[in-house]
């Protein structure tokens, strides 16, 4: 087992945030953490010692503030708070993203600025600990004040009466049960720890850190891509030529031509032609302009990912001394709007790889290639359905990338009259995320059967690294066959970066 990753609310990297998010590696909170716990949860018991009024302790939420709350109801309130929001509907969140959601707000909650007990903290490393993934609905939350609907689904699994989820299964299970099984106390919630608990964008960021590094990995995935389709259409690399880059004062354009440059090296088929033979579809010829737009925006959303993943996004803020800050730290927009941003940056991908598969089975245009790259066209079919997939998922796209952020909708009595709906930017873009990997898993498979068919002549380096990579996996086209399982093939393993990893191992780009 690897060795706990310490959280002191300062320090969390997205490498840190996947390896426990999808790694499993167990955490541990940092003395120094616990020393700023205990500090801000004794402001919070002298607040609440003094009977000031203080937003979430003494008060009511949002519409409901400006209720005083009785002494002996105070923690009733925290209960209440949580099983009032505990109202969202739809599919459970996958456990990946449940898991960043666990770790965000853990670590959000040990920078000492929320006021909660160790008791809290504690309960949350265990549920990382032990694998326990709470059953969160997707649909419900505005990413507002914070995702209230998705965290109070979390803190009602933590109090034993929520659920949690099978991992092998996906059945419900109690959560008392659950806790039962594993020994764990229900956590009774005090003052401040049910609003710590609920006001915070954690599930906004787990979306947001999850797509960066997908992204990240199907962007490498489609450089490699082009550079099949490159060989396979018999492109002119003059368009790579850094000078370009240079004049345009693109780094990011610069770097997308370098790699093809890389992966095309010795190439028998993509060489410099004469004027007279016509110029390359913007497909190819404007790879390096419309890659370096994906590099930006990964660029734009990693930027705001790594604040995010170290962020008080709690309300109030506890200050010393004994100072209760509200403001709206919680707000989602920052997150919303990159996880918009993404969403148009994978379509990029998708509809531009699409437009390459189409080229590619075009008799037409894929320079003296069998329509549809068929053994036998006419008897068979070749690809020319998985082409229609592909058309498919980057229309399915087209519909998804329309902006969450663009539209709010107020809520609580109009109080939070501007809201990001940030989560459901997230959840969408995990579909353009999985839509846009098997559109590319596609052009990986015709491309590397149109390379089959241009033999004796051979691609570059890093083409033919990568058919050799897909061979074995996806066997050449020799009759027809259903394309479905080598598509699904493929795509997973660009999902977890073997292939991508044995085209850098033969050809580092």
């Amino acid at each position: 087992m690897s060795e706990p990753l310490p959280l002191d609310g300062t320090s969390l990297t997205v490498p840190d945030f996947l390896s426990v998010a999808r790694g499993h590696r167990p955490v541990a909170i940092a003395p120094e953490a616990r020393t700023r716990i205990a500090a801000s949860r004794a402001a919070v018991e002298r607040a609440v010692d003094s009977g000031r009024a203080v937003y979430g302790i003494t008060t009511g939420f949002g519409g409901l503030s400006h209720h005083a709350i009785p002494p002996e109801q105070r923690r009733e309130l925290q209960v209440s708070l949580v099983r009032s929001h505990a109202s969202g509907t739809g599919p459970a969140l996958p456990a990946d993203v449940v898991r960043g959601l666990v770790l965000l707000r853990l670590n959000s909650l040990v920078r000492g600025r929320s006021g909660v007990r160790p008791e809290l903290t504690d309960r949350l490393v265990a549920l990382l600990d032990r694998g326990l993934v709470p059953w969160i609905p997707e649909q419900g939350s505005v990413g507002a004040s914070g995702d209230l609907a998705p965290l109070a689904h979390l803190a009602l699994a933590l109090t034993g009466e929520g659920a949690f989820l099978d991992p092998r299964s996906g059945e419900l299970l109690p959560a008392r049960d659950v806790l039962r099984r594993e020994g764990i106390d229900p956590l009774d919630l005090v003052e401040k720890e049910g609003v710590a608990l609920l006001n915070g964008t954690a599930l906004m960021a787990s979306y947001l850190a999850l797509a960066v590094a997908d992204l990240e990995a199907l962007y490498e995935a489609a450089v490699v891509g082009i550079a099949l389709s490159f060989d396979a259409l018999e492109g002119d690399p003059e368009s790579l030529d850094d000078r370009l880059g240079e004049v345009r004062n693109s780094p990011e354009q610069r770097a997308v031509a370098r790699a093809l440059r890389d992966l095309l090296a010795g190439s028998a088929l993509a060489v410099h032609r004469t004027a007279w033979a016509g110029q390359d579809p913007y497909t190819l010829r404007c790879a390096p302009q419309v890659l370096a737009a994906v590099r930006l925006a990964l660029g734009f959303a990693g930027g705001i990912v790594a604040r995010e993943l170290n962020a008080v996004t709690d309300n109030p803020v506890v200050f010393e001394p004994d100072t209760f800050l509200n403001g709206g730290n919680f707000h989602g927009q920052p997150l919303a709007l990159a996880l918009d941003t993404l969403a148009l940056a994978t379509q990029y991908l998708a509809a531009f790889s699409e437009r390459r598969i189409a080229r590619i089975v075009h008799p037409a245009l894929n320079r003296g290639l069998p329509a549809f790259l068929a053994p036998e066209p006419g008897v068979s079919s070749g690809f020319m359905i998985p082409q229609y997939l592909a058309a498919a998922l980057v229309n399915e796209n087209a519909t998804l990338v329309h902006p969450a952020s663009a539209a709010s909708l107020p809520t609580s009595a109009d109080q939070e009259d501007f809201v990001s709906m940030g989560p459901w930017a997230g959840a969408k873009l995990r579909r353009v995320l999985a839509n846009s990997r098997t559109v590319v898993a596609i052009e990986w498979i015709v491309a590397g059967q149109a390379l089959e068919l241009r033999l004796p002549k051979s691609g570059g380096r890093g083409s033919g690294a990568a058919l050799r990579a897909l061979r074995a996996h996806v066997a050449p086209w020799t009759a027809d066959r259903s394309p479905a399982p080598d598509i699904e093939r493929v795509a997973a393993r660009l999902e977890d970066g073997s292939l991508v990893r044995e085209v850098r191992a033969a050809v580092p780009f």
